[in-house]
């Protein structure tokens, strides 16, 4: 039985995740040329920003968060990985994030989204200058969407 690698240390997901953000927006994810493996380790490890993706899923569920989305929801690896997308925000804001994730599918990506969200334990805080993007690969094919958060504030 062939073991599966994790998405968060996974080179060909941080490829579709770096690669459509680049298309999409002109600039990279990712500060500073660096070799693919030390990428996505920095990605997930060490980014001063949060990146959450989820899947294409009826009810999108996440599919990767990186230990800088972790600690600011409050979710570990395992528990991330299972939390439909919606979840992130309450109930009174979930029909204007529906809103604009359809915008974000029309257009491709957008930024400069800011809206409250969510954590684990039920603290709201605030992301601004959010920038949500396509995951589309090279052949147009789309695995979901990816956001990036890089500030948030308590609320």
């Amino acid at each position: 039985m062939s073991q599966t690698i994790p998405l968060h240390s996974d080179p060909a997901f941080y490829q579709l995740l770096a690669d459509s953000y680049a298309r999409l927006l002109g600039r990279p994810l990712v500060p500073q040329a660096m070799p693919l493996a030390e990428s996505t380790e920095w990605l997930y490890e060490h980014a001063p920003f949060a990146v959450l993706a989820h899947n294409t899923d009826p009810d999108p569920v996440f599919i990767y968060g990186n230990k800088a989305a972790q600690r600011r929801f409050g979710y570990s690896w395992d528990e991330i990985t299972r939390l439909p997308s919606r979840l992130s925000a309450e109930a009174p804001d979930r029909e204007e994030r529906r809103q604009f994730l359809a915008r974000v599918q029309r257009l491709g990506y957008e930024a400069g989204y800011k809206g409250v969200r969510i954590t684990k334990s039920g603290q709201r805080f605030m992301i601004e200058e959010a920038t949500l993007w396509q995951l589309l690969d090279a052949g147009g094919t789309l695995h979901g969407q990816a956001v990036v958060i890089p500030r948030t504030r308590e609320l």
